[in-house]
């Protein structure tokens, strides 16, 4: 096997680096080149052999109950933009689906709240959600709502389709109804004292205290949210997908058929498939939500999460109501969704059962998840509004759009988490794109305007020099192009920016400004070179920059971009006419920063102060009271996460006398490896109670942030296990 610019070594997953400008001090860090030969190897060729005529790109319906974070931006639709806007140039058959979610639980919650109802709820977040996007460049074909009429249909009728095939099944179980506001009630609509921690306000589906993941009947004493009446059981019968009936193909359609996809995403579906798939249900009891389109079902609606992605198919239906089939149902159309990893089991694993019931559509090609992205080293929260919210940032940074572009793509979170900070922010635009990218086309630009009057000058004889330099960047659209093909934005822009740094040192040696007074043929191929390869930034960058592409587009005084001429070297003929050479990128001074870091600083005491009203400190108990708990210190021999419950780590202690279970809903703030060998502290005589089917024998003790992190309270010394606490 053969790459450009990489050759087998004897073993086939072993490359040595053969391009022979490697040495020039601007090439690619040898790092990156080696890590883009690894990643192409198998999975670029594999996508070359598969031919498709067109593409349908869908990124995750963002929940219409608040405004969109750059955590979205980050995690899902700029790297989607960025895929588009490159197939686009390369004039290729793509459309890019979005929309609205506008059903389910919450968005009713907020409306009650509210006093207003759902309707009002979904119409001002998806008006506020759709402005935003258009204002980064999101560049939808595309962007509808789940609360049209078309949508309502099609999701209709693909549940209509099912159930006459007789791909659901019928189950009968006993719920939770509230007789005074006569209507089932949903887990979130449940409050009680938690049985794990026993705070008062959890929900029926889990407890925000804690972090446990309930079901209603675990609760003690519950109430209903909507009357606060004490809610009875009823019987009540909901339609199931039967997602172990698909298991046998998905393995072999994931596992074996689908080995190219990001590692992060293969390894969710893998897990979910080992633990064994179980029926889920696809409706539910609430009066928010498209009807159930059977005899007998009242009050009853499909259920979100079976909804929500058939939006893609109504949303292209709504742009191409006479060819939508062609990007849905023709084999030779390419399917791929952009979600975050929250998404990944209903887009890999639900949605795929979903079509291959349904019999006539195709399966997505690639569903290059990424992780999340948290702000300044905690978890993006909308509740606690510890978010950048995109419509505030273009009120405080008009016209920068890119420039939080370049910093979401150059920090994406594409296999792990990753952090978003305001210095590192700062720190990019200011030592990257202004002193790398916009320096150089600034010196390109200004020196020509004042040696040629704006206008490019021929090209004279070239140096050994400067045939180097040119073959540098005639090689850069292959390079991108094969890290845009696996989804490796992230390192298709270092790319991109690495032309700028060849133009950077192609000037600084050749200093034109120095030959001006003697030899001005030899500054006319010099300043000729140069502005070749400002226009080939302009094409670079325009998947990932599109607005300062476009910029640099009209001060070169092009036409069009076309993907095809990336890294040729005449783009500009001798006697073209510049236009007034701008700034592409200018300086973010200290004080801006420090104005976001300081309102985020705000928000985090504000929540601080939140916490503590919301968490006084109890009343007085007697001593005899504080007795009654044995709080002992135990040593974590195993550790693991329990299956289908992403809350909840079970846990075998070493407590001094024997080794005892404990189930603990700590799973969001500690992996297991982290845990096994240490010591914590547990309450050793609660009684045991049956946890997802799990005896725990003790209570984990953990103190929790005011941002609902926990860290396990722990000695600060090893003592023996069964040490008590006193």
């Amino acid at each position: 096997m053969r790459l450009y610019g990489f050759t087998s070594i004897g073993d086939p997953d072993v490359y040595t680096i053969s391009h022979r400008h490697l040495t020039h001090s601007v090439r690619k860090p040898l790092s990156l080149r080696i890590q883009n030969a690894f990643i192409t190897k198998d999975i670029h060729i594999e996508m070359m052999e598969k031919k498709f005529k067109r593409t349908t790109v869908t990124s995750a319906l963002p929940y219409a109950n608040g405004p969109v974070h750059i955590g979205h931006l980050a995690g899902v639709y700029v790297p989607a933009d960025i895929y588009v806007r490159y197939l686009r140039l390369k004039k290729e058959d793509v459309i890019f689906i979005g929309g609205s979610d506008e059903h389910g639980v919450p968005i009713t919650i907020r409306a009650r709240k509210e006093g207003v109802t759902p309707q009002d709820i979904v119409d001002r977040y998806h008006s506020l959600i759709k402005q935003s996007f258009e204002e980064f460049g999101i560049s939808f074909d595309v962007y509808s709502r789940t609360t049209s009429k078309v949508h309502h249909k099609t999701a209709s009728d693909f549940f209509k389709t099912l159930h006459d095939k007789g791909e659901f099944i019928e189950k009968t179980s006993m719920q939770y109804y509230d007789e005074e506001a006569k209507t089932f009630l949903a887990d979130r609509y449940i409050t009680g004292e938690c049985p794990h921690c026993h705070s008062e306000g959890a929900y029926g589906d889990q407890c925000e205290k804690c972090g446990t993941s309930l079901s209603p009947t675990e609760l003690i004493n519950p109430k209903s949210a909507i009357s606060g009446s004490k809610p009875v059981m009823r019987e009540t019968t909901h339609w199931y997908l039967p997602l172990d009936k698909h298991e046998a193909w998905l393995r072999q359609w994931i596992l074996e058929d689908h080995k190219e996809w990001r590692p992060n995403v293969y390894g969710q579906c893998k897990s979910w498939l080992d633990m064994g798939l179980q029926p889920r249900a696809v409706s539910r009891d609430l009066d928010w939500g498209i009807p159930v389109p059977v005899k007998d079902a009242e009050g009853k609606v499909l259920y979100v999460w079976f909804d929500a992605p058939i939006g893609y198919i109504s949303n292209t239906k709504e742009l191409l109501p006479d060819s939508w089939e062609k990007w849905w149902k023709d084999p030779e159309t390419r399917l791929v969704h952009f979600i975050g990893k929250d998404n990944i089991v209903f887009h890999c694993i639900v949605f795929p059962a979903m079509l291959k019931a349904e019999g006539s559509f195709i399966l997505p090609d690639n569903v290059p998840a990424n992780e999340f992205l948290n702000l300044e080293g905690d978890k993006i929260s909308t509740s606690r509004n510890w978010a950048v919210w995109l419509h505030e940032y273009l009120a405080d940074f008009p016209g920068k759009q890119d420039v939080l572009r370049y910093v979401l793509t150059a920090n994406a979170p594409e296999t792990k988490d990753n952090d978003f900070t305001w210095k590192d922010f700062q720190a990019r635009n200011n030592n990257e794109l202004v002193a790398v990218y916009g320096n150089f086309v600034n010196r390109a630009l200004q020196l020509t305007k004042k040696y040629f009057d704006c206008v490019v000058p021929p090209a004279g004889e070239l140096t050994d020099y400067d045939r180097e330099t040119l073959k540098e960047f005639s090689d850069v659209k292959l390079e991108v192009e094969k890290l845009l093909d696996v989804f490796k934005f992230r390192d298709a822009q270092k790319e991109a920016m690495n032309l700028a740094r060849i133009g950077n040192k192609y000037l600084a040696d050749t200093e034109p400004w120095k030959l001006a007074k003697t030899d001005m043929p030899r500054v006319g191929t010099i300043l000729n070179i140069s502005l070749q390869l400002v226009a080939n930034l302009a094409i670079a960058f325009d998947p990932f920059l599109p607005f300062s592409s476009e910029r640099l587009r009209k001060m070169l005084n092009m036409d069009s971009f076309d993907w095809a001429n990336l890294g040729h070297t005449d783009l500009l003929p001798a006697g073209h006419q510049l236009a007034e050479p701008e700034l592409l990128f200018e300086k973010i001074e200290d004080n801006v920063i420090e104005a976001q870091v300081q309102k985020l600083l705000d928000t985090k005491k504000a929540n601080e102060e939140a916490n503590y009203k919301a968490n006084p400190i109890r009343p007085n108990i007697e001593f005899d009271d504080f007795m009654k708990l044995d709080i002992r210190v135990g040593t974590v021999l195993e550790c693991q996460k329990v299956p289908k419950a992403d809350k909840l780590l079970q846990f075998k202690i070493a407590d001094g006398l024997e080794n005892r279970t404990i189930v603990s809903g700590i799973a969001q703030h500690y992996s297991p490896e982290e845990l096994v060998g240490k010591q914590v502290c547990f309450i050793a005589n609660l009684a045991p109670r049956k946890l997802k089917g799990i005896v725990s024998e003790g209570m984990i003790l953990s103190a929790e942030n005011f941002d609902g992190s926990l860290s396990v309270v722990t000695t600060m010394k090893e003592v023996k296990p069964g040490s008590e606490v006193k």
